[in-house]
C-alpha cells in the first residue's frame, strides 16, 4: 500500500457496499478469494478454455510456489472503481504526489485506464504477500517517548523489491511452462508492477478476488486481513477471471471514525492531503499546524485504520523473513530520529521504504511527536533544535516546544 504509491497504507477512491454483515454479526461463509480456483471455470466450452482452465491453475500454482500467499486473475476492463479516479485528481484529493497525474498522450490520465497506457494487455495477474508480524499495534502502545513507524515498513528489505523479485520469477515460470501453447508470446506479453505501474492496483485486486475494498480503501481478504503487499503482471494472455471478493465491511465504521485527522469523506473517499500516510511521507517542507495536534506519534505512515479493523484482530502473521522488523524500528525512540544524521540516516534505513520521505522529513515528523508526546523530557532536545539550520525543522521544533511549555 505508492501510488506510484511509495506507501502502502495511502489509497484512492473506490466504491464501497454497506449492506453486507461484518464479521461481527456473521458467520464466516465460503467465498472465493484468491488463490482458490474459481468454481465456474468447471462449465467449459471447448478445448481451448480447457487449455485455459489448466493455465490458469497453473499459474496459481507458481504464484504460491513463488512465495505468494494469493494469487488471482482480473480482466483488463474500464470498472465503475476506476471513473471516479479523474473527479478525485481534479479536486486535488491527492495533494502533492503529482506522479498520480501522469498523462498519455492524449491527455488522459494513465491510472484511469489501463487499456489506453497498454492496449496489449488482456488480463493481470493480482499477487498478494501478507506482511503482518507478531508485534504489537499501534493503538496498543503507549510509550510517549516512542513513534511509530508503520507496521510495512520495519521490513528487512524494502517490500517493492521482494514483491517484485518473486513477480519477475513468477513472468519467468509462466513462459518457460507455457511457450508451446502460446507461441506469440513474447517477453513483451509480460509487465510486472509493484506500485509503480499504469493502474490502481487495488481495484484490479477486487475483482482478481483477493479481497474486498474496505471503507478505509483497503483490500481485505477474509483469511488474511489487509495487511497485504499487492503485485500484478500485466499479460497478453486472455485468462478466465476470478469472481470478485464480496464486501463484508457490512455497516461497521470503526476505520473513518478512527482517522485522527477526518482524512475519509465518506466510505471509500480518502482526502489524501488529511491523511497522516500522507502528511509523514508524501509532504514536503511544512506540515499544516492545524493538523500536526491530530498526528499524535505517527513518524513514518499511519496504520490506525487498520489496527481497529475487526477483520485483523486474528490476522496471521507472515513466515517471510525478508518482511520481519529490523532493529529499533518498532517504536522508535523520538530522540534518536529527532537528531539523527545524514550518514546515520543513511546506514539504518538502506533498502528501505523510509529513505522516501529523507531525513529532514523523518526528523520534522519525530519533532512533532515530541510535540504530542506531552513529555517534558524533550523540552531541551527542542530547544537546541531552534537553532538548526533547516528552518522547516526549526519552525516544527518551536511548535513543539510551545505544547510542552
Amino acid at each position: 500500500m505508492d501510488l506510484r504509491v511509495s506507501f502502502v497504507n495511502l489509497r484512492v477512491p473506490c466504491g464501497s457496499r454497506l449492506s453486507r454483515p461484518n464479521p461481527e454479526t456473521m458467520k464466516a461463509t465460503k467465498v472465493h478469494e484468491g488463490l482458490p480456483i474459481n468454481n465456474s471455470l468447471t462449465n467449459l466450452r471447448n478445448s481451448d478454455s480447457a487449455m485455459l482452465s489448466t493455465l490458469e491453475m497453473r499459474i496459481k500454482e507458481l504464484a504460491r510456489d513463488a512465495g505468494f500467499d494469493l494469487c488471482g486473475i482480473a480482466q483488463v476492463r474500464e470498472f465503475r472503481e476506476l471513473k471516479t479516479f479523474p473527479t478525485w485528481i481534479a479536486d486535488g484529493n491527492h495533494g502533492e504526489m503529482k506522479y498520480m497525474e501522469s498523462r498519455d498522450e492524449a491527455g488522459k490520465l494513465k491510472r484511469a485506464s489501463l487499456a489506453h497506457v497498454a492496449p496489449w494487455a488482456r488480463s493481470v495477474i493480482v499477487c498478494a504477500m501478507n506482511y503482518n508480524t507478531a508485534q504489537p499495534y499501534s493503538t496498543q502502545t503507549e510509550d510517549p517517548s516512542r513513534g511509530w513507524i508503520s507496521r510495512y515498513a520495519w521490513s528487512r528489505r524494502d517490500y517493492h523489491d521482494v514483491v517484485l523479485q518473486r513477480l519477475r520469477h513468477l513472468e519467468s515460470q509462466i513462459k518457460n511452462e507455457f511457450a508451446n501453447h502460446q507461441p506469440r508470446t513474447t517477453n513483451h506479453s509480460f509487465r510486472c508492477y509493484v506500485d509503480t505501474g499504469p493502474l490502481i492496483e487495488r481495484v484490479y485486486a477486487k475483482y482478481a478476488g483477493i479481497g474486498w475494498i474496505a471503507k478505509n480503501t483497503c483490500v481485505i481478504n477474509q483469511k488474511l486481513g489487509s495487511w497485504l503487499f499487492l503485485g500484478v503482471i500485466l499479460t497478453a494472455l486472455e485468462l478466465e477471471a476470478d469472481l470478485p471478493a464480496p464486501d463484508r465491511c457490512g455497516t461497521c465504521t470503526r476505520c473513518i471514525d478512527a482517522c485522527p485527522t477526518h482524512a475519509f469523506v465518506g466510505p471509500g473517499q480518502l482526502d489524501a492531503r488529511m491523511c497522516i500516510s500522507y502528511l509523514t511521507i508524501e509532504k514536503r517542507g511544512e506540515i499544516p499546524e492545524e493538523l500536526r495536534s491530530e498526528m499524535g506519534r505517527q513518524v513514518f505512515g499511519c496504520d490506525i485504520c487498520q489496527d481497529v479493523c475487526p477483520w485483523n484482530r486474528k490476522a496471521p502473521v507472515t513466515t517471510t523473513s525478508e518482511f520481519q522488523p529490523r532493529e529499533g524500528l518498532v517504536n522508535p525512540a523520538l530522540s534518536w530520529l529527532a537528531e539523527m544524521q545524514q550518514e546515520e540516516f543513511r546506514d539504518v534505513f538502506r533498502g528501505s521504504p523510509i529513505r522516501r520521505t529523507k531525513l529532514v522529513g523523518l526528523r520534522r515528523n519525530a519533532v512533532i511527536a515530541m510535540g504530542n508526546s506531552g513529555d517534558a523530557k524533550f523540552v531541551p532536545t527542542l530547544k537546541r533544535l531552534l537553532a538548526d539550520p533547516d528552518p522547516i525543522l526549526a519552525d516544527h521544533a518551536r511548535w513543539a516546544l510551545s505544547k510542552l511549555v
